[in-house]
């Protein structure tokens, strides 16, 4: 990743937005590629002033707050892709719900929720192609590249903060619809068991179970039996790195075609009626609106892949 130099002092006018939020918080996200540890040190030499006085790294920023942000060597971001492509056009069609507040948009199956690890965008740098005059795109929470349906996303930091207390809360409910291999016993219905993540050498992330992990939950519930395989729904309490695909694989019932943790056996049988892809799907998902506090359920369709699988499956 090429560097270049941020060569002059910058002041910021801290907006009512971003009231409330850290120093070292906001220092961060706007100084994006540079270490932690130098963000830290600044700090602590005084480069850093609000209000031309110095400051401690907890100063929670106040609506019309004068920052300077000293200069600093910062790693050149990823462009944003050109709201032109074919790709990035189509996630117009791809939103089920949007307000002043937030979106939620059915993630296609394949599209990463961020560049980087070798990519040169993602969702959120689609969309932000997308709606340049929305100067706070941020996700609320992430799905696997893999996985398809319901992303929520934010178009203010009030909202992503309200958003973000939902979630530690445990208040916001995501459902996914998941094609097991095997009959899935309609009296596992609660799966607990703590979460460990790796991540090897080639940078790829593998999670699996074991007691030095994080407590990690998920409800399952029966949808469908087929002869070979179970479409279950899935609500996942805590929100762990492949939670419900691991969790699956501990039930003995891996999902269908999943590259980390499925069975090549039940693979292959799904790819001969056609699927190619992980069968998860984030099909609902349930929060208050951070304004109005009202209920907001968004229902997200199966893509054809998924359903025409299903229309396949022997009974």
């Amino acid at each position: 990743m090429s560097e270049n130099q941020q060569s002059q002092v910058r002041w910021v006018t801290i907006e009512a937005d971003y009231a409330g939020q850290r120093i070292d918080n906001f220092l961060l996200a706007q100084l994006k590629g540079v270490p932690k540890s130098l963000v830290y040190r600044i700090v602590r030499k005084g480069e850093v002033r609000i209000n031309k006085k110095r400051c401690k790294p907890d100063y929670k920023l106040q609506a019309g707050d004068l920052v300077r942000i000293p200069p600093v060597r910062v790693a050149e971001s990823n462009p944003l892709p050109s709201a032109n492509l074919d790709q990035v056009q189509a996630l117009n069609q791809q939103i089920l719900y949007e307000d002043d507040l937030l979106l939620v948009l059915n993630k296609p199956a394949g599209l990463a929720v961020h560049g980087g690890s070798g990519l040169q965008f993602g969702l959120i740098e689609s969309l932000r192609a997308l709606r340049p005059e929305a100067k706070h795109l941020e996700l609320v929470h992430r799905l696997d590249r893999e996985t398809s349906g319901c992303i929520l996303i934010s178009k203010r930091r009030s909202a992503l903060r309200a958003l973000h207390e939902q979630l530690r809360e445990k208040t916001m409910d995501k459902q996914y619809l998941a094609l097991v291999r095997g009959h899935w016993q309609a009296h596992v219905k609660f799966i607990a068991a703590p979460l460990l993540k790796n991540t090897l050498k080639s940078g790829e992330r593998v999670v699996r179970v074991d007691a030095a992990g994080k407590p990690s939950e998920t409800r399952f519930r029966v949808q469908q039996q087929f002869a070979n395989c179970t479409l279950v729904e899935a609500s996942p309490i805590t929100g762990r790195t492949h939670q419900i695909r691991v969790h699956a694989l501990h039930a003995g019932h891996p999902i269908a075609c999943d590259p980390k943790y499925g069975d090549q056996v039940f693979d292959a049988a799904m790819q001969e009626i056609g699927l190619n892809r992980l069968f998860l799907h984030a099909h609902r998902l349930s929060f208050k609106h951070p304004q109005s506090g009202k209920t907001i359920t968004v229902d997200a369709p199966l893509d054809k892949a998924l359903s025409q699988a299903l229309k396949r499956l022997p009974a």
